[in-house]
């Protein structure tokens, strides 16, 4: 968390134009189970606060604006964050990184005082944020906290084909399990993979096969090329390969 009056900077780990977030439902996961309990029952969060962490890419974000729409609370966004923000059930997405920590701890009492629910996200448990100001860091080591893990493989197997199947690509399920095997464990570098091969199918006009995707996503770890070039050729078949008998 920075100093008052210093925006910080979030990078991202990959070269590439992600979305937001995938804009399904939010599906149930050994991951976000113990956040998904305590979404499902907010009246009962201590003080009206919930703290929902993670490490990057595990869809604290899309779980926020999932709230926000359903429940028609505010979204704010913790480097934007700044004076005394109006009371309103609200949620709050990189609470880490607040361009003010006063603004944060105006809006957790002003939320308090008058019964208001109030969502954060962040990277840590809340109570290990660095905060320089006393009053707030005890606010955050009272707030309930659920952490969210990494998604399961099965989870990100059903992410990807969903994407493919909204963009009505068809994609064989080996060059899916082998996409899988390379891409990044975050939902929307899956997401953005998937918008990628779109791109990339419609300008070849032709399916999606491991040598589409690897030329597709060159600039990705895990897709340099030639490293597995004779399952690729094997994939169109060769006319040099004699027949089995």
């Amino acid at each position: 968390m920075s100093a008052p009056g210093h925006t910080p900077t979030r990078q991202l780990a990959l070269p590439l134009d992600l979305p937001q977030a995938f804009r399904g439902e939010l599906l149930a996961d050994p991951s976000n189970a113990t956040a998904r309990a305590w979404l499902a029952r907010h009246e009962a969060w201590p003080a009206g606060r919930l703290a929902v962490f993670g490490p990057e890419g595990v869809g604290k974000s899309h779980l926020l604006r999932r709230v926000a729409a359903e429940r028609g609370w505010r979204l704010l966004q913790g480097p934007l964050l700044r004076g005394v923000p109006e009371p309103a059930p609200s949620v709050l997405d990189d609470a880490d990184c607040v361009a003010e920590e006063t603004a944060l701890f105006h809006l957790i009492n002003a939320c308090a005082a008058q019964g208001l629910p109030l969502l954060l996200a962040g990277r840590a448990p809340p109570a290990r944020w660095p905060v320089a100001l006393p009053d707030l860091r005890s606010r955050l080591r009272a707030t309930t906290a659920a952490g969210i893990g990494e998604p399961s493989d099965a989870l990100l197997a059903t992410l990807l084909a969903r994407h493919f199947a909204e963009r009505q690509l068809r994609v064989p399920e080996a060059v899916q399990d082998w996409l899988l095997a390379r891409l990044p464990r975050e939902a929307a570098a899956i997401a953005a993979a998937a918008a990628r091969l779109d791109r990339a199918a419609l300008a070849a006009g032709g399916a999606v096969t491991r040598a589409l995707a690897r030329a597709a996503l060159a600039d990705w770890p895990g897709f340099e090329p030639l490293d597995d070039v004779s399952m690729e050729s094997g994939e169109a078949g060769s006319l040099d390969t004699p027949a089995l008998l």
